[in-house]
């Protein structure tokens, strides 16, 4: 069971497998931290995904890649905004989100696939399965970073179903490690959701 499972680490670096378990560690304490509404979510979220850029650029998943990277920008705007007082109460607290923001939601859904999808063909990358997938999952995780960031409890959503669908696609490209953090990222997640529901429903009873 364990070499089906990690048989393909055999002719991998010992300093990719180093940095791969790094941005892991670094990652569930980031999920971890979102999940405590605790500020801490954006420095280690920078240092895990700063990690997968390189990573995920090495193992040719550009959608994935871009989205780190853009995870990494996302969480300095998120940093900022999380910061923000009126007085001793958070400017963004906790919320549901609103009719304009699904709008755009939905408008940075469709322009971040356009974008990937664009990416893949000019690198001659869409000839695998998980490419498609790997699209998809960037429109998801893309609109769940942006919701995070502004402290909308719909975030959690998006990131138990990109949480999920990545699981099978980076154990089929052979990256068990990472496909095991999206386990530990889905049921995190789930607690994520249920922990802001309760503190969002705190605050209107």
């Amino acid at each position: 069971m364990i070499d089906f499972l990690f048989s393909q680490y055999k002719n991998y670096p010992a300093l990719e497998i180093a940095l791969e378990l790094t941005a892991i560690l670094f990652g569930l304490f980031s999920v971890w931290f979102a999940k405590k509404n605790n500020i801490l979510v954006f420095p280690t979220g920078i240092i895990n995904t700063a990690i997968y850029v390189f990573l995920l650029w090495k193992w040719s998943l550009l959608g994935d890649m871009m989205i780190n990277f853009y995870y990494v920008i996302m969480s300095i705007y998120g940093w900022y905004i999380w910061t923000r007082k009126k007085g001793k109460v958070d400017e963004f607290p906790i919320s549901k989100i609103a009719s304009s923001e699904i709008k755009k939601g939905m408008l940075l859904f469709l322009a971040s696939i356009a974008l990937v999808i664009s990416v893949y063909i000019f690198f001659d990358k869409l000839t695998h399965w998980t490419s498609y997938i790997d699209t998809f999952v960037t429109g998801i995780f893309f609109v769940g970073m942006w919701l995070m960031a502004r402290r909308k409890i719909e975030n959690w959503i998006l990131w138990i179903i990109g949480d999920i669908i990545s699981i099978p696609m980076y154990f089929a490209k052979g990256y068990t490690f990472t496909s095991i953090q999206y386990v530990f990222f889905t049921i995190i997640a789930i607690y994520g959701y249920l922990e802001w529901k309760k503190i969002l429903q705190q605050k209107t009873n």
